[in-house]
């Protein structure tokens, strides 16, 4: 059983460096696009259990790219993965511009963590 439960968003994170943000309107030249697995919940999941905790997560990621990304990262780091469902459509995104100073902006678009309800959080409790 779990030492460490989290639910929580399970993001892919669209980062783009920038030298200045742009104003209403403009356009701004940024770096090349990475991308890193994210979200709130996804991270104190890998941080637990990178600590050495039973961790498992309770989420929802997208059927597409993104969502199996963020799948074979938490594997990888150990998080218990039984109460992550797979939900049609797009996972959440994260667009992240980071400014040389470290500074940043996000929008996120919440995707299938939108769809995460009460029920999938009762299941995990079972």
């Amino acid at each position: 059983m779990w030492e460490v439960v989290v639910v929580g968003s399970v993001n892919a994170d669209l980062v783009v460096g920038v030298d200045r943000r742009p104003a209403p309107g403009e356009t701004v030249l940024g770096s090349d696009l990475v991308v890193h697995p994210g979200g709130k919940g996804a991270n104190q999941a890998v941080a637990a259990a990178r600590l050495g905790g039973r961790t498992g997560i309770v989420g929802r990621v997208g059927d597409d790219g993104h969502g199996r990304l963020l799948r074979d990262a938490l594997a990888a780091d150990g998080v218990d993965l039984a109460h992550l469902a797979t939900t049609p459509g797009p996972n959440g995104v994260a667009l992240i511009t980071v400014g040389p100073d470290g500074d940043n902006s996000i929008i996120v678009s919440p995707g299938a963590n939108a769809r995460l309800t009460p029920a999938d959080v009762a299941a995990a409790a079972t």
